[in-house]
């Protein structure tokens, strides 16, 4: 597509879209959006970062958030994504950790994959124990608690997945 062409598709003049195409000029976001509309392409695709084939992260690398008088330790690891609607933490629960969750939005899921110990979940009401190797999916949209009611301690992943909109 020519910039002649483009520049009609998009409504956004050429010296405009010749400075973008430079890096010369960031637009507003009504610029990506006019550009977006007129190549019929997703406003997100203008949005995303940069993706390559993978990414290694250092679980522990990042500053933890602490509940429970620092009996539970949760470490981001990879951040809410907006495109993947998810985002995945690392998370140590000491023995006698207790933590009660808030019911997320509707829709949401939690999946939880003990790597060691076991890990004590009250899920609306319900108690359910998850030992090591083994995994659980449950609608987060209840009140849930996470308990560590034993003696040693419980490191789990947990995945939170948001619906779409």
């Amino acid at each position: 597509m020519s910039l002649v062409e483009a520049s009609k598709a998009t409504r956004v003049s050429k010296p405009m879209l010749g400075q973008i195409e430079r890096g010369q000029s960031t637009p507003t976001i009504t610029t990506l959006w006019k550009i977006a509309t007129g190549l019929k392409t997703p406003l997100s695709a203008f949005l995303e970062e940069q993706q390559t084939d993978y990414s290694c992260i250092n679980v522990c690398g990042s500053e933890p958030i602490e509940e429970d008088n620092g009996r539970m330790r949760a470490f981001p690891v990879f951040p809410y994504d907006p495109i993947r609607n998810m985002k995945m933490y690392f998370i140590e629960f000491d023995p006698g950790c207790q933590h009660a969750s808030d019911k997320h939005n509707d829709g949401v899921e939690e999946y939880i994959m003990v790597l060691n110990g076991k890990l004590q979940l009250i899920i609306n009401g319900e108690e359910v124990t998850i030992k090591k190797n083994e995994a659980i999916r449950f609608r987060a949209d209840v009140p849930h608690e996470y308990n560590n009611p034993y003696n040693g301690k419980c490191s789990v992943y947990k995945m939170i997945f948001y619906p779409r909109r």
